[in-house]
């Protein structure tokens, strides 16, 4: 029989991996969606992981690799969820992170700060009527609507939030215009922008006629949230010029769009809000949907630790760490290629010697600039600038030329738009693919994963701490004794990690 804890299910009667796909299942996270099926034997019917119908038990649940493999064992598709459209099976393929990964740009906009539909469907190789079909069917609303609501509510935190003018608020959501920003902003919510800030505000209707040079906003998350543990992680790692933490606080450079929008951005924790502070340069409100999409990643913010923490809280080997750290979040990379790069500079030597010669790497391919903050001085290597080096000019800072070879050729698959390291990217994909790279090894793949993809299921068994928390087991047998964590090994790995220092 299955037992409910906090969210979660154990099952007594399961294998490992099944145990690990129904957690998977009962947490309907996007992220697993078309690497199985589940099968119900009470209904005959088959569904994917993202389905919303009511969570059979875990009796009647069988689980299959393939929607072929689970019709042939007689089970009917599910019309909710409809597996044909599962990853892999989808008319377009990889149709649920293919819809994600749609949304992330028409929201947040591509580099060259365009959100045009054409724009967007020609980057990944589709029409935009494949594309508006994908979003709908994934999604259940069109593009134009996906925007249109994103935008409105970033502008109703913006209205409530910060003292920028009506015309300000307007185009930092993304509205070309103010009167398309009115046009639309009454037309969902029943009210002028002016009339709804000055409800939030008790009757203030603020005065705006002074510019700031800062906003500060908030990024919510479901606690508990372990940040002295982010800090000391990023800190430890932090890129000398771009990345800085102190108090507490987390800080580095921006910049982004093609154009591009440059400045700075502070990040404190407010546990009485439940929320991240972000304060930021005014200059950045044109990127703003961008820049938050990418601090949400960084900070883990869509974690569930009531899910993740009482399944781990099972095995003996971690019950005590996730004790000790309740909430802990696996940090993300604000840009995969600057978190890549540090990665192959970080193999098989220290983090200290890692964080030096990436400091190095700033200081001479970065790209100087005059921030307000001691220590913020560089904007990171962009792809474009790392792919135009030679190995020659990249080893005379004293990195081996192997790493050199790795960084360089890293940059050129990014810019050629054959590697994506961001979050929706298909891990198993994007792993073999770094992995075919000369000088990137399993390990620096899986943490690129676990960081860049935001993969909770990563897993480095041959990681030589890895293996030492866990009493000096082989790689094999790490790897058999991870199948309890499944699909949150991303979470367990950083607690072994810490418990060594703790």
């Amino acid at each position: 029989m299955a037992s409910t804890s906090a969210g979660t299910t154990y099952i007594a009667h399961m294998t490992p991996d099944a145990a690990a796909r129904y957690n998977a299942y009962v947490s309907r996270d996007p992220r697993f969606d078309g690497l199985f099926y589940i099968g119900v034997t009470s209904t005959g019917i088959y569904c994917r992981p993202v389905c919303t119908a009511k969570t059979p038990k875990s009796a009647n649940c069988r689980f299959f690799d393939s929607a072929e493999a689970a019709e042939k064992a007689s089970f009917r598709p599910c019309l909710r969820c409809r597996p044909e459209l599962a990853p892999g099976c989808a008319p377009v393929d990889d149709a649920r992170r293919l819809a994600s990964l749609i949304a992330h740009r028409i929201v947040e906009g591509l580099p060259d700060g365009s959100t045009r539909l054409e724009t967007v469907a020609a980057q990944f190789g589709y029409s935009s009527r494949q594309i508006r079909r994908i979003v709908h069917q994934e999604l259940g609303v069109s593009p134009i609507e996906l925007l249109l609501t994103r935008r409105l509510l970033l502008a109703k935190q913006l209205l409530a939030e910060t003292r920028l003018p009506i015309v300000d608020v307007a185009y930092a959501s993304g509205f070309s215009s103010l009167r398309r920003f009115n046009d639309a902003f009454g037309h969902r919510y029943g009210m002028p922008p002016t009339r709804l800030r000055k409800a939030v505000n008790g009757g203030d209707t603020m005065d705006c006629s002074a510019p700031r040079d800062t906003l500060t906003l908030q990024l919510s998350y479901r606690p508990p949230f372990d940040w002295r543990g982010m800090m000391q992680f990023l800190s430890m790692r932090a890129l000398k010029g771009v990345e800085q933490v102190d108090d507490d606080v987390y800080a580095r450079t921006v910049h982004l769009g093609a154009s591009p929008h440059t400045g700075w951005v502070r990040v404190g924790h407010a546990p009485a809000k439940r929320a991240l502070l972000v304060e930021l340069s005014r200059s950045l409100t044109p990127v703003l949907p961008a820049l938050l999409g990418r601090l949400r990643h960084l900070f883990d913010l869509a974690a569930r630790p009531d899910i993740i923490d009482a399944q781990l809280m099972r095995d003996a080997r971690l019950a005590v760490a996730v004790a000790r750290t309740p909430g802990l979040r696996v940090p993300g990379a604000f840009d995969g290629f600057e978190l890549a790069m540090r990665a192959i500079l970080g193999q098989q030597i220290t983090v200290r010697a890692a964080t030096t010669l990436a400091g190095r790497l700033v200081e001479e391919f970065g790209v100087p600039i005059a921030a307000p903050h001691a220590g913020l001085t560089h904007h990171s290597p962009t792809p474009q600038r790392m792919a135009a080096a030679t190995v020659g000019e990249v080893a005379s800072l004293g990195i081996i030329r192997t790493r050199a070879q790795s960084i360089i050729t890293l940059a050129r698959e990014i810019v050629s738009g054959r590697l994506m390291l961001e979050p929706g990217a298909p891990p198993d994909v994007t792993i073999a693919r770094l992995v075919a790279l000369p000088g990137i090894g399993p390990w620096t793949a899986h943490y690129i994963a676990r960081r860049a993809l935001g993969w909770p299921d990563a897993f480095p068994q041959g990681d030589i701490a890895l293996r030492t928390a866990l009493g000096g087991v082989t790689a094999a047998r790490a790897e058999d004794v991870s199948r309890a964590w499944r699909p949150w090994r991303s979470y367990a790995t950083l607690h072994l990690w810490r418990s060594l220092h703790a």
